[in-house]
């Protein structure tokens, strides 16, 4: 007889909230069957500002999705974002052990643990250990070392931390709707592991996540995860500006970067105006059309800035060669492609969910969340606890202590 589990994974962003339900049979194979989705509310640039606020928003979006599916979730993993989440990059080496050189798997585990050893500092907590290509004798010899015959063995890992109390705001936010955590996942890399196949990963990729409060972005070398990071900026700011600029209320702004917004000028005459509403009504206003597109894409191109300086000598475009992939809610923002290519001096293009039942999944709001799904149905089937340090402890201690 097949044996079911009922997975979930929840991304608590600063617009919306999103749950999936998946069903995981024997371990394998894994069903889309449910979806829910509630308007945020109490959470600032990806971090928990009003517990009751963002709590009533996550359990509305939890119910409905388990209405959806006919089932009750059994655990959940949960997108991780937030300017707290920052990253560090340590390396170690040993000398292989045995007399005849091969490599085991003792002298493995010793280099991976040397190299995850750098303390963090106090209230700081490990999310992700990322780890780079080995390297036996200066050169690259992948994932699996085993039985190579070499001197000497190494290794680097970037190590993703944040603050644990924002973490733990997060994981209490679940906790209300008792239902188990079950992982932490970054939300670069969940959205990357749907965006990006193999082929991608080894010719070098980018993935650009644009949300609401926070843009998200994971850079892929050799095959695998090579740096991650988080800005604080988001479509949110590009809707402030707009605000500021024109003087008008945030509603007002958000439509109007809906309907004339550009990551590029593309209006060439200064005393073309657009409408508000368009309904010539009581309240509808002109405004500038070339001014509304000098302020979102000046926002733009000061956001794609950042996250290039944040890459630093990390990004060569020569070793991109699959190019930026754009996703998150802000991505659909016209001349925002244009604007990257600019930046970063490579191919540019808004990802595509592959294999999403419901066409509104394939929308790039929603990668996040979907990958965070296959991340996590992945990870129960490959047993693999040792691909993060020290967050299964700390969710197991949250939901210990009574409070």
């Amino acid at each position: 007889m097949s044996k079911s589990r009922f997975i979930g994974a929840v991304e608590i962003g600063t617009s919306k909230v999103a749950v999936l339900v998946g069903e995981v049979v024997n371990g394998r194979s894994l069903n889309l069957i449910g979806f829910g989705e509630c308007q945020s509310r109490g959470v600032i640039k990806g971090a928990v500002a009003d517990f009751k606020a963002a709590s009533d928003a996550a359990h509305s979006a939890l119910m409905s999705a388990e209405q959806s599916a006919g089932v009750r979730i059994e655990e959940v993993y949960l997108a991780q974002t937030g300017a707290h989440l920052e990253g560090f990059y340590s390396e170690a080496s040993v000398s292989v052990s045995a007399a005849d050189n091969m490599v085991s798997q003792v002298d493995i585990d010793t280099v991976c643990r040397l190299a995850k050893s750098k303390a963090l500092p106090e209230g700081r907590m490990v999310v992700h250990n990322i780890r780079r290509p080995f390297y036996l004798d200066g050169r690259m010899v992948g994932s699996n070392p085993e039985h190579l015959v070499g001197q000497r063995l190494d290794v680097g890992y970037w190590t993703v931390h944040g603050q644990e109390n924002r973490i733990a705001d997060n994981i209490h936010v679940i906790r209300g709707f008792n239902v188990r955590v079950g992982d932490l996942i970054l939300s670069s890399l969940a959205a990357g592991a749907v965006l990006t196949s193999p082929q991608d990963r080894q010719n070098g990729a980018l993935v650009i996540d644009v949300g609401a409060g926070t843009t998200d972005f994971v850079l892929y070398r050799d095959g695998g995860a090579f740096l991650t990071g988080v800005v604080p900026v988001g479509g949110g700011h590009l809707t402030n500006d707009l605000a500021l600029g024109l003087r008008v209320t945030e509603g007002q702004a958000e439509k109007l970067k809906l309907r004339f917004g550009r990551g590029t000028v593309l209006s060439k005459d200064k005393t073309e105006k657009v409408w508000l509403n368009g309904d010539f009504a009581i309240g509808d206003r002109q405004f500038p059309k070339h001014t509304i597109e000098t302020i979102t894409s000046a926002r733009t191109w000061e956001l794609l800035e950042v996250v290039r300086k944040k890459l630093g000598a990390a990004f060569v475009p020569e070793r991109c060669g699959a190019g930026v992939i754009l996703t998150g809610g802000t991505s659909r923002l016209p001349g925002l492609t244009e604007a990257a290519a600019k930046v970063f001096g490579v191919a540019v293009h808004i990802g595509e969910l592959p294999g999403a039942v419901d066409e509104k999944l394939r929308e790039p709001a929603f990668a996040t969340v979907t990958g965070l799904l296959n991340y996590g149905a992945q990870s129960r089937a490959e047993s693999a606890p040792a691909k993060r340090a020290g967050t299964g402890g700390f969710i197991k201690k949250l939901f210990a202590v009574g409070n």
